[in-house]
């Protein structure tokens, strides 16, 4: 069996910036997880046939031009 629809290639541009999960070749959660940015393509997996799951978004204000006082 493969990987879930809807997981990401590694070299696939990311569609959002976050902390994306390394999920198996069947599905599985590997319990490690690679930082991408939007745009930018998404890094080699540590083992073949590995994919990227839905990314945790990252909520940290960088690019709004907001500044906490």
């Amino acid at each position: 069996m493969s990987a879930s629809k809807g997981n990401l290639k590694p070299g696939q541009a990311a569609p959002a910036s976050g902390q994306y999960p390394i999920v198996g070749p069947r599905g599985g959660d590997t319990g490690k997880e690679r930082t991408a940015i939007q745009g930018r393509p998404l890094p080699p997996t540590p083992k073949p046939g590995q994919t990227y799951g839905k990314p945790d978004r990252t909520h940290n204000g960088a690019g709004t031009g907001s500044r906490k006082k």
